[in-house]
Order: structure tokens, then C-alpha cells, then sequence
């Protein structure tokens, strides 16, 4: 592999866990959201998490940061995996 291909997959992989790091808290909002929802039934651990005004919006807020975060991962995913490819053919 040359170094500009290393270079290039080890910026990738670095960005892939920036982004999968700033997702982490929309994935903890769409899970209280979705616990609020479907598991509480008027008897959650925060009062907050009784209002379903509040729950649509961990929901609606989770959803979106999750969506940016699958839209943003994609085409890194796409390009590692052609800078593997293309490695492991030249190897």
C-alpha cells in the first residue's frame, strides 16, 4: 500500500469516530424518546419523560442527528472500503 492510500485511510477512520462520537448523544435521545414512548407508560424514571410533547421532541431531535450521522458515514464507509480494495490488490 502507498502512503498516500495510508494517509488517506487513517484520515478516514479518524473522521468515522469524530462523527460517531458527536452521534452518540442523538443515539441516547432517540433511545429516551423511544423509552418514553413505549416503555414508561406514565411511570418513567423523570417526570420529563412523561410528556410526550417532550418525548416527540428527544425523538424528533435524536431522529435528525441520527439521519446526519448515517448520510455523513456513508460515503466515508464507501471510500475506505475502495482504499481496502484497492490495497489489498496491489499487495
Amino acid at each position: 500500500m502507498n502512503t498516500h492510500n495510508e494517509e488517506q485511510l487513517k484520515h478516514i477512520k479518524s473522521k468515522i469516530v469524530k462523527i460517531q462520537i458527536i452521534g452518540a448523544p442523538g443515539t441516547i435521545l432517540l433511545g429516551l424518546g423511544l423509552y418514553g414512548m413505549f416503555g414508561a407508560q406514565g411511570n418513567a424514571f423523570h417526570p420529563l419523560l412523561n410528556d410526550l410533547n417532550i418525548v416527540y421532541g428527544l425523538l424528533g431531535v435524536g431522529a435528525t442527528i441520527a439521519l446526519w450521522q448515517l448520510f455523513t458515514l456513508i460515503p466515508l464507509w464507501r471510500k475506505q472500503s475502495r482504499l481496502v480494495k484497492e490495497s489489498s490488490a496491489t499487495t
